[in-house]
């Protein structure tokens, strides 16, 4: 769980590139002042792909008719993880419509869960919670043209060099067969399958799990959950341990806000920074910090942050290093808590 960009095209090329017809039909109005003509952008954007071993027909097939689109750079810029309030996220992502229909996916998929789970040891309900939050079990996973949304990304400045990346993934892919162009299809920001890779993910984590020669993260619900488990694997995920808990701080716990803060350089995503050090649950059993039902802290040797996602007078949840690998899907406390907290209902 998931980045936009938005570049341009050099318009005639020495080497004799042709420019799709959708480029040909392009608006000449610039979307983006300081940037080239879409047109222009496109034809830089394909010499580089040609370069890279991407068919010219397949480079034309793929933006034959593609035109920027508003509604995705919109999207980008009102995500719910940095628009809405803690309780209202959470509320809305564990429904017990959501939380039923795990249940029954965990039951009815146990067969293929198991066995992906002691694969890659990683929790089933850790797998099944990411596949529900990303793609309802794969009930949706997004109907926008994934060519298009990469390349209004790639053409908008403020991240350009990472949808440029993406988007010429994203034409390797269609390259290799995993998937037609004609069902091509995703989230607003390119992310595709029921998890919900970005092209790049899906180079690096995407798994054949059923080895029918293809990674179908698309149709095929076991390629899909092996995939989940194989990214959370290869981010150091344990499967000895939980993601964290949800606690309880003492009337006196503000007379630690110093010593807990990080110290030195800020470390990790946006998210991981708005997290406590790391110290031992023994550590912070001493600063008077219990489970929610006020019980001691498990007596075990690891070391966990602290993050208020509320404030100070919202919830406290203490979080291990497997809280790391969740950010590493999506580098969002409310998407990392969100998960945590629904895998915990699957238990």
């Amino acid at each position: 769980m998931n980045k936009t960009v938005f570049k341009s095209l050099a318009i005639v090329l020495s080497l004799g590139l042709t420019v799709p017809s959708l480029a040909q039909e392009a608006p000449k109005t610039k979307t983006f002042p300081d940037q080239p003509e879409f047109s222009e952008w496109l034809v830089d954007l394909k010499k580089e792909a040609l370069a890279q071993g991407i068919p010219e027909t397949l480079f034309d097939q793929a933006f034959d008719g593609i035109s920027l689109n508003k509604t995705v750079i919109e999207l980008d810029k009102k995500q719910p993880e940095f628009t809405v309030t803690f309780q209202d996220y959470i509320e809305k992502r564990l429904s017990n419509t959501r939380i039923d229909r795990g249940l029954a996916k965990l039951a009815s998929h146990k067969d293929r869960l198991d066995a992906v789970a002691e694969k890659y040891g990683v929790q089933k309900r850790f797998i099944t919670a990411i596949w529900g939050l990303e793609t309802n079990y794969g009930g949706f996973t997004g109907g926008m043209n994934v060519v298009r949304s990469l390349a209004t990304l790639a053409y908008d400045p403020r991240r350009s060099a990472y949808f440029r990346k993406e988007l010429l993934m994203a034409l390797q892919i269609l390259n290799e067969g995993h998937i037609d162009l004609a069902d091509f299809k995703g989230s607003w920001a390119g992310a595709m399958g029921q998890s919900q890779f970005m092209p790049t993910s899906f180079k690096a984590y995407a798994q054949d799990f059923d080895q029918d020669g293809r990674r179908d993260i698309w149709t095929t619900d076991v390629d899909a959950l092996a995939s989940i488990a194989n990214y959370l694997k290869r981010y150091k995920w344990r499967n000895d341990m939980t993601w964290g808990r949800q606690v309880t701080l003492p009337e006196n716990f503000d007379q630690y806000e110093e010593d807990i803060k990080q110290k030195g350089k800020p470390r990790g995503c946006r998210a991981e920074r708005q997290h406590s050090d790391w110290f031992t649950l023994d550590d912070w059993q001493k600063m008077g910090v219990r489970r929610l039902n006020g019980d001691d802290l498990p007596a075990v040797n690891f070391k966990a942050s602290l993050i208020r996602p509320a404030g100070k007078d919202g919830p406290a949840f203490l979080t291990y290093s497997n809280y790391r690998a969740i950010l590493r899907y999506n580098c969002s406390n409310l998407y990392a808590l969100s998960v945590s907290l629904l895998s915990d209902k699957f238990k």
